[in-house]
């Protein structure tokens, strides 16, 4: 599957071969110990190290549930009547989906895909780069497509990436697609990251946005196991990065981001798992927790770590 692919999520492979994530987990390190690939949180991709980088058919397949529900959270906080900027990706695609509900809105983009999602959004004024297009992510990057982000001043920049650290900010494995992530960042007043768990404390060779640049992360609640992602999420907010939490995918809105979103889709302060340290207390939001979420001393013990934090 990751041959055919370049990359396959362990939630769908333990559906495929019928098993829990727990024992496909054991497999795929089994396989990254033969070198046959490596590892990524949340599934696998072929070997290549820092300057490998998936096209879109394979980006596409990771952590879908969990980009749905980013893109959700992230819809919130763009307002009618705002000028923006939106980067290429598969979750800022997701994103673009649920923008076409918001009138008055003006896009920036250099995706053709993020264009695509809002053709035919009738209140959506949709602005597209120049640039030679790299058909790998349907993105125009090189020197046209910088040229014509100067001079440009928007309230907001979303932009995604293949990797995101506290240490070095968010970072991509191509250089053109970094050089106008640059730009675009330079063109907005805040600086708003889409990354799912997958991502955090995966850094990768060309660095696009530095880590004081980043005004707020979307995420998605790391699995309880993931202390990496965890303590990654901690050192960014000690940092100064506001973090937004979406909570279980399966309460976000559809894929296809049709209709708006729901009443279950309430915002509340949510502890981050893992390792946790004094410091600024991060800002979250959690989407769509279930009964079972919600129960459990897990979840006790998470709130407990919360209002330490609030006292101190």
């Amino acid at each position: 599957m990751v041959r055919a692919n370049g990359a396959v999520s362990l939630r769908e492979l333990a559906r495929v071969v019928q098993t829990s994530e727990v024992t496909v987990r054991r497999d795929v390190r089994a396989l990254e110990a033969e070198g046959l690939l490596d590892r990524r949180h949340g599934g696998a991709v072929l070997p290549g190290g820092f300057t490998r980088e998936s096209g879109f058919p394979q980006k596409s397949h990771l952590a879908t549930a969990e980009k749905t529900a980013i893109a959700d959270l992230a819809a919130n906080f763009v307002e009618e009547g705002e000028a923006i900027v939106v980067g290429a990706g598969t979750t800022t695609q997701e994103l673009a989906r649920r923008l076409a509900r918001v009138p008055g809105l003006t896009v920036v983009t250099n995706s053709l895909l993020v264009a695509q999602a809002l053709a035919h959004a009738n209140r959506v004024e949709v602005v597209m780069t120049g640039g030679t297009l790299r058909g790998s992510n349907y993105a125009l990057v090189g020197s046209g497509a910088e040229q014509s982000l100067q001079g440009l001043r928007v309230s907001r920049a979303f932009l995604s990436g293949s990797g995101l650290t506290a240490e070095r900010g968010m970072s991509t494995s191509n250089m053109l697609s970094a050089s106008v992530d640059r730009a675009l960042v330079q063109a907005a007043a805040e600086v708003v990251v889409l990354a799912d768990h997958t991502k955090l404390g995966t850094d990768t060779m060309f660095q696009t946005v530095p880590t004081d640049l980043i005004t707020r992360l979307v995420t998605d609640e790391p699995p309880a196991h993931d202390d990496r992602a965890a303590t990654e999420l901690q050192a960014l907010a000690d940092q100064g990065v506001q973090i937004a939490v979406a909570g279980a995918p399966g309460g976000s809105a559809g894929a296809g981001g049709e209709g708006p979103p729901t009443a279950r889709q309430q915002r509340r302060d949510v502890p981050v798992p893992g390792p946790r340290r004094q410091g600024p207390g991060l800002r979250s939001a959690a989407v769509g927790l279930g009964a079972e979420q919600a129960a459990g001393a897990e979840r006790a013990e998470r709130a407990a770590r919360v209002a330490d934090l609030r006292r101190r």
